[in-house]
């Protein structure tokens, strides 16, 4: 057999000039591929003369991983495009540089070099595919029993919360056609309250889950007037004022600094997200217990907290609680009511007050000591919002809209 080592050696300078300047026209891309064709070359040559394709092997295999990672062009091999034009420089460069029979002897012994290394590229890119899109699955898998498992929880708890304002509902309608022509106007008053108070309950269920809906798909809309922290709180107060004087609770809105000047924000969208952390402190704070507000001026932002007396979070559900239907503690076990002591709701409350806060550019945590229904620990809810002196332009409110998960309502 005739050696080719020789003229693989005589072409080698002008094979890697051209190659490089075939593969990349920028001057920088040129010094970056220029130690993998030089180190491809070599290893050509060393095939050549043991007769074994398969020493190309390692740095194709480079090459297919390094296409697959930066996903040139899914439809054709861009290794094989590769391979295509460093066959065609060593074909024109052997046939310019070398005699005729020499560059028929080279070109005669690298084909099989080139037809192993073709065949190689596209086993290894079918396997690293076959590979990429099991993991795809795979994780696709795990998402889907995620969103089923969600799903499931949703109409558990859906027809749990539910299900007492229809029976209220539906309880009082019947005693509605049975007193009505026989009871007097004032009992016949009772019981159209107990129908409105079961309606309005279903109405707010049904409402949560529409905001959430909303924040989840990224279609919630901040209206952005001038606010005032400290009349957001007081109209908070009066919301839930008769709840605290049936349950005895304390309840104290502390001045602090930056609360009483101007910013922009969505005033109904800011007093609801209050409103949702309050309620759950007033939910998870024993009657006669106490639940204060205050705050601080930080750079850029207005910090609120909300901390109560109630029985705390533990530390592995404080993200928890931020998760759509995120309840902690047996459901079974909280009450009906709605502002009750651990009262029952389809965990939505916080999540919304999140989205809502993170439109604003915001951001909500908790922090407590853990969970004790006996020493009770309490919770200090942050609420992070942005100080604005004047609206920010639309496109720009929707940068600051993000979604995650919040604590039961």
């Amino acid at each position: 057999m005739i050696s080719i080592t020789g003229p693989l050696n005589q072409i080698k300078p002008a094979w890697i000039a051209e190659t490089e300047q075939r593969l990349a026209s920028h001057e920088s891309i040129q010094r970056a591929i220029l130690d993998s064709l030089i180190r491809y070359y070599d290893l050509m040559t060393t095939a050549v003369e043991c007769g074994s394709p398969d020493m190309l092997e390692p740095i194709l295999d480079e090459w297919v991983r390094s296409s697959l990672r930066i996903e040139l062009d899914k439809h054709t091999s861009s290794v094989t495009l590769i391979l295509n034009k460093i066959l065609q420089v060593t074909i024109r460069i052997a046939r310019e540089k070398l005699e005729k029979q020499a560059a028929l002897d080279l070109i005669e012994t690298i084909l099989p070099i080139f037809s192993h290394a073709y065949l190689y590229v596209t086993q290894r890119e079918t396997q690293l595919q076959i590979e990429s899109i099991s993991a795809e699955l795979e994780a696709a898998r795990d998402t889907l029993e995620q969103l089923d498992k969600s799903k499931s929880d949703f109409i558990s708890i859906a027809a749990h919360e539910l299900k007492t304002p229809l029976t209220l509902i539906e309880g009082y309608t019947a005693m509605v056609r049975e007193q009505i022509t026989k009871e007097a106007e004032n009992q016949v008053d009772i019981l159209l309250q107990g129908i409105d108070n079961g309606t309005r309950r279903l109405h707010e269920i049904v409402d949560d889950m529409i905001d959430v809906s909303l924040i989840d798909n990224n279609l919630l809309k901040v209206n952005f007037q001038p606010v005032w922290i400290n009349r957001l709180l007081e109209l908070v107060r009066q919301e839930f004022s008769q709840t605290i004087e049936a349950r005895m609770l304390r309840f104290e809105i502390k001045p602090f600094a930056g609360s009483n000047e101007l910013t922009f924000g969505d005033g109904e969208r800011l007093y609801q997200a209050l409103c949702n952390v309050v309620s759950n402190s007033i939910k998870y704070t024993p009657d006669k217990g106490q639940i204060s507000v205050d705050g601080r001026i930080l750079p850029g932002f207005i910090e609120i907290t909300v901390t109560d007396t109630g029985i705390g979070i533990d530390p592995d559900d404080q993200t928890r609680i931020f998760e759509k239907f995120g309840r902690v503690g047996n459901v079974s076990l909280h009450s009906s009511g709605k502002t009750k002591f651990k009262g029952g709701g389809p965990g939505l409350g916080l999540p919304i007050a999140k989205g809502i806060i993170e439109a604003h550019g915001g951001a909500i945590w908790v922090e407590s000591e853990g969970f004790d229904e006996v020493r009770c620990p309490g919770a200090t809810f942050h609420v992070l919002l942005p100080i604005r002196k004047e609206p920010p332009e639309d496109k720009l409110a929707h940068l600051f809209r993000t979604v995650d998960k919040t604590r039961t309502e």
